[in-house]
């Protein structure tokens, strides 16, 4: 799949050194900028790369884990994690999408989460959720595509500038 000159294309556990270094830089700048995604505005390369190899090699095999590539690299990242526990093998959580600054307002996030959406469906998915910062640009984007808002939880997060970051829960249900 493309979006405006972007190549969508899932990988795992057999991902090069080359695309772990560029998903730790798309992280990077994602803690840049201040996203609320987990981590800390101390975060550093090699930590980034550990990460997402850990992350990578220890995902369940029904996990999903998307990444846009354009011409100069991974360009954003996205991925969905199965519920662990045995009654919720219906159930899926999409975390960590990602469009690192300079690829934004292309349409990335939208076809990255199309894309994450349609994967789950074949892999038999009917429940997906998330999680946000509370007024991001990401709420606009969940709300556009059907996702329904649960909730938001004060204080739930910090930012990687140590902010809080109240935090908006949305659930989608899939045909």
């Amino acid at each position: 799949m493309a979006s405006q000159g972007v190549a969508i294309e899932r990988i795992g556990k057999g991902a090069g050194a080359g695309d772990v270094r560029g998903l730790a830089t798309l992280l990077l700048d994602a803690v840049d900028s201040n996203a609320g995604i987990s981590f800390l505005a101390d975060l550093t390369q090699q930590e980034a790369e550990a990460w997402w190899r850990s992350v990578l090699d220890s995902s369940s095999p029904r996990a999903v884990i998307l990444i846009a590539r354009d011409t100069e690299g991974i360009a954003g990242t996205v991925q969905m994690q199965p519920a662990w526990a045995p009654n919720q093998p219906h159930r899926a959580d999409v975390a960590k999408l990602i469009v690192h600054r300079r690829a934004r307002r292309r349409g990335i996030a939208r076809s990255l989460m199309e894309a994450v959406e349609r994967e789950a469906v074949a892999a038999g998915f009917t429940l997906l959720l998330l999680d946000t910062c509370l007024g991001g640009a990401a709420e606009q984007l969940y709300a556009s595509t059907g996702w329904v808002r649960v909730g938001a939880v004060p204080g739930f997060a910090l930012n990687p500038d140590g902010s809080e970051c109240d935090t908006v829960f949305y659930y989608k249900q899939l045909a």
